[in-house]
């Protein structure tokens, strides 16, 4: 999810360069606060996947200008999605033993350890802590990205089918299991991630002091873990979604 971040904000400048010159023309909002405070309600879907998250953002402007702000936040997702499948999750085996999140970041992941449990529905809930980067452009636009670092899930339990890489490996393939989402979420870096994690790379519009609206991606993490070890001693399924985001947003503080 770091490096989805990452190289999400360097789309975002190119997605969005016209709207860069629009912010720089505009001179009717007021000047930037040093700590902004907003209330957000976001939806992000693609069809087969919807979330909607409500959070509290706390950002404190750096430097003279305030244009740069770091902060953090509390997120609750709310996931609803149809038939799903999840990969086997834990980095030992997706990547291999000792690669955790820095050295196995650009290794390919192993498919021969990569089982599939499909679950006919997603009906999950996440609160997690959040850590938030914004740029001001101007007085009205901002870049930003902000990813859930640590919290819990719950949800209620799914039965769904085990689908082994090898059913000659496994006999076990093709059963019904039952899985609950994974309890503790946490930010590891990459295939280490534990849980249910949500981030997201934006463009937000400054409507008036108060409101404003955000558009972008939002990528989610899905984790599931079934009530018994399966093949290879697993028990941990996780899905991975990219999808369009659309937000509005309530400053508190109005920018002075």
């Amino acid at each position: 999810m770091i490096r989805f971040t990452t190289t999400l904000l360097g789309w975002i400048l190119v997605l969005y360069s016209p709207a860069f010159v629009w912010a720089q023309l505009d001179k009717t909002m007021p000047d930037i606060r040093s700590i902004t405070q907003t209330v957000d309600l976001s939806l992000a879907t693609k069809g087969s996947l919807t979330t909607v998250a409500l959070s509290i953002n706390r950002l404190h402007g750096l430097g003279p200008s305030h244009r740069f702000s770091i902060g953090y936040g509390l997120r609750l997702t709310s996931a609803f999605g149809s038939t799903t499948d999840y990969r086997t999750a834990p980095a030992d085996l997706v990547k291999g033993k000792g690669k955790g999140s820095v050295i196995g970041l650009f290794s390919k992941d192993l498919e021969e350890n990569i089982d599939t449990l499909r679950l006919p529905k997603t009906q999950g809930h996440s609160v997690n802590i959040s850590f938030n980067l914004d740029y001001a452009v101007s007085r009205r636009v901002d870049l930003g990205v902000n990813i859930d670092v640590i919290g819990f899930s719950f949800g209620p339990t799914q039965s769904g089918t085990f689908i082994a890489n090898s059913p000659i490996r496994s006999s076990l393939s093709g059963t019904v299991q039952e899985a609950r989402l994974t309890t503790v979420n946490m930010l590891l870096g990459d295939k280490s991630d534990r849980g249910s994690l949500n981030s997201e790379g934006y463009v937000r519009c400054r409507l008036n002091p108060h409101c404003s609206l955000r558009g972008g991606l939002s990528f989610q993490f899905n984790e599931y873990t079934t009530s018994r070890k399966l093949t290879l001693d697993n028990n941990r399924f996780r899905s991975s979604n990219t999808r369009v985001l659309l937000a509005v947003s309530y400053h508190f503080n109005a920018r002075k």
